[in-house]
Order: C-alpha cells, then structure tokens, then sequence
C-alpha cells in the first residue's frame, strides 16, 4: 500500500503545474451591454476573457452578481458574443504596475503604452481603488502652487493639495488652459486623464503637453469616448492611482482629469444597464457616490508623502453652471472652482475666467494680506464693470456719478489685459503676484 502510495505522489509531481480546478462559466445571457454567465467565485472588478470562435477573445469585467449569476460589461463594444462561450477569470484588476517608467509614457486604461515607446518597465503595485488615508494625518494645505497661469495664480490662488474644478460649457477654451498649466507647472509630476474626450482631442492635447522638458514629468492616461464605459472608469481611476503612487514618494504631483463629467456619463451607463433608477436628471446615486469617492482620494498626503494638486473639468450643459448635478456634487465637494464664461471669449478675452464667478476656498489661508487686498479689489471692480456694462452701452450712465465705477471704467483695458495670456507664455506665481499690486496700488 505504501509502495501504490509512493508511485502515485511521484506520478502528481511528475504533472505539469497548473489549476486543476480553473474557475469558468458559460455565456447564459447578453442584451449588448451587460453579459450573464454561470456563477463562480470571482469579486466584482475582475477581469475576464470570453472566448470567440475564430476569432480574438474579448474581455469584460465583473459588476456585479444575479441570482447566483456573474454580470459582466464588455471593454469590447463590438464582440460577437454566443450563448455558452466559455468565460474565465484572467486577473482579479485590483491593482496596476506603476513606477518611473510611466513619465513620459502615453497609456490607456488598461496600462497598455499607446505612444510606442517599447513596453514599460514598472516594478512596483498600487491599488487602481487607493489606499484610506485617516484624514486627521492629512497635511493642510499650506503653500500656493505655481500652475503658470497669472489670472490663476494672482486671483485665484490655488494651495498645494487642492482640488479644483473648472466648470464651463463646450467650446470656450478649457483644453488650452489645462495645456497651459501642463506646460508651466512646477509641479514634480503631471498625470493628465483624458477620459472619454474625442480621439483628435487626445491627440492633439498629447502633443501639446509632450514637449521639450516637459515631457520628462507627464504621465497621460487616455481613454477616448468610444471606448466602453467601464475603460473610463477604469481609466480615471487609473490616472488617481498613479498620482497617488507619486505622492507616496514624497512627489508633488498635478493631476488634471479631463474631464469629470464623461466619468459621470459612464458611471450612469453602467448604472442603468444594471437597473439602477434615474433620480435627478436622469442619474441614478451611484453617479453621485462616485464623484467625492474620486474627488477625495487626491489631495494632501500624510507625513513624508507629497501632495496631490488636481484640475477637474466638469462640462456645463447648455452653460447652465447653477442645476447640473454633476456640478452641482462636484462644486460642493470641491475645495474651489474656476469658471470659464462664454461672453469673455465673446469679447476676445483668454483664458475666458469668469472671475466674479469662481472662487479659491484656500486663498485666504495661503496668500499675504497685501496680495488678497489687491486680488479683491480687482474683483470688485470687474464685476462692477461687467454689471453695468449694458447700461452704459445704452447711454444710460453719466461719468461721475459713481467714483468707483469711473475707476472701473478706466481700468477697464488694463484689467482685461491682465487676464489675457498667450498660450505660450508662461506667467510665474511672484511676477503674477507683482503686477497684480502694482496696477491696484497696493
């Protein structure tokens, strides 16, 4: 008996390793969006290949379970899936490669290089979700950052670890901005999403941030918006964790999503395919869960880490920037917001910042008081100009009626000229600080 024993433990041994018990399914159901197939232990986010006769196999993911049945979306909008083609796990998706390798590297949402550069070489792991911080040991935020932009850094200062959205309708230059504090940030590391944005779009924002020094500290995550829904989130996602990755090395990142409002539309896809129901505006909560669970992971870091910066670009429909509620969510949890005003590009004024509109909830904290003095008083005149800009068209204004407004009005080009800037020349934060006191006289 020992002697059959012996033989046998050799003959296993002697087998090739691999998964005697490998996890599958088969492909019970498909409507074109959402597949079922028959129940096994994965969790939600895994990755799964379908197989396809004659052809390449496709691959979707885990988003949930039904009645002892795997729900899955497709990351291939266009695969020809059968009813009991075999389906099995191939990666649980919970974390990705990051490392140096990933600056100067163009990627999609599965970390695959689009720039063909050669394969990327990362040795280490970073959760795609993140890692909790407690927020009791989140450094404040405390410094301004140069984002090169002088209407931003004078009057809008933005702190090291804050998040910002710049909120605007289609069309009034939010992509030349976000190029522009690409290429003049002093930030250590760029990470720029550019997520369910037109394919020329991607292209062209590429090469506009691509270039010269640069590129040696810009990571671009693109996932354009004929990819799946899932691609998007996931591509978002994967953008956050690698400037989370960053900032764990004590690195002060900028991190730019363009934009968080295609993220939203996908989460809603993804939501109503699951039966989940519309409620305000035709998004149903999970849209609303996912915009702070994405928002809050950027941010200060702990003690020895560096700080994430973020810019997200939320899309105003119909440049109604007061009862969208993706902006409405994104305005509340966000630490200050730029808004891009459609009469300013009317008027031939770039960046369009509507600067009456938008506000920086950490200014206060991190500028002198000689600099907020001035950054009020320019605001005050601007909107008293803006305001009363009609009546005056019409006749209806006097010079000398009100002194204020007489200093607006002569101010007026000077002003307008100091928000004006080409798209490349860059503005420091101290040159931007100087001219601004200087033309209040403060």
């Amino acid at each position: 008996m020992n002697a059959i024993l012996s033989t046998l433990r050799a003959d296993l041994a002697a087998l090739p390793q691999q998964d005697f018990l490998a996890l599958s399914g088969r492909v019970t159901r498909f409507d074109g969006q959402v597949l079922e197939c028959d129940g096994f232990p994965v969790s939600v986010g895994t990755v799964c290949r379908i197989e396809i006769a004659n052809a390449t196999a496709a691959l979707a993911e885990v988003i949930g379970f039904r009645e002892g049945r795997n729900l899955l979306f497709l990351y291939d909008l266009d695969a020809r899936i059968e009813i009991g083609a075999r389906v099995s796990p191939i990666a649980e998706g919970n974390d990705i490669a990051a490392g140096p390798g990933l600056l100067g590297r163009v990627i999609d949402a599965q970390g695959h290089p689009l720039d063909r550069l050669g394969p990327l070489e990362l040795p280490d792991k970073w959760p795609l979700m993140g890692k909790p911080l407690n927020p009791l040991l989140r450094a404040p935020v405390a410094r301004p950052l140069d984002v090169g932009v002088r209407v931003v850094n004078a009057l809008l200062t933005i702190g090291r670890g804050q998040r910002v959205g710049i909120i605007a309708g289609s069309g009034v230059g939010k992509s030349v901005l976000l190029s522009m504090m690409t290429r003049f940030s002093e930030a250590d590391v760029i990470v720029m999403g550019l997520i369910g944005e037109r394919g020329r779009e991607v292209g062209a924002m590429v090469e506009q941030v691509m270039q010269g020094e640069a590129r040696k500290k810009v990571c671009v995550v693109a996932v354009p918006a004929d990819r799946s829904a899932l691609l998007r989130i996931r591509g978002a996602n994967r953008a956050t964790a690698i400037a989370e990755y960053f900032r764990a090395q004590g690195k002060e990142v900028l991190l730019i999503m363009d934009s968080l409002t295609r993220v939203a539309h996908a989460r809603r896809e993804v939501g109503l395919a699951l039966g989940e129901q519309p409620t305000a505006k035709g998004y149903p909560p999970s849209v609303v869960s996912l915009i702070p669970c994405l928002i809050e992971r950027s941010g200060t870091g702990t003690e020895g880490e560096g700080a994430i910066t973020s810019f997200y670009t939320v899309l105003a429909d119909g440049d109604d920037t007061t009862n969208d509620p993706v902006v409405d969510t994104a305005r509340a949890i966000l630490d200050g917001h730029i808004v891009l005003s459609r009469n300013q590009t009317q008027m031939g004024i770039y960046p369009a910042v509507d600067v009456g509109a938008s506000v920086s909830r950490v200014m206060s904290e991190i500028a002198p008081p000689r600099h907020l003095k001035a950054a009020t008083k320019f605001r005050r005149l601007m909107s008293l100009y803006m305001e009363n800009r009609d009546l005056m068209l019409m006749g209806g204004y006097r010079a000398g009626q009100d002194g204020e407004l007489d200093q607006a009005v002569a101010l007026w080009p000077k002003l307008t000229g100091f928000i004006r800037q080409a798209p490349n020349e860059p503005a420091s934060f101290g040159d931007s600080q100087k001219s601004l006191i200087g033309l209040m006289g403060e």
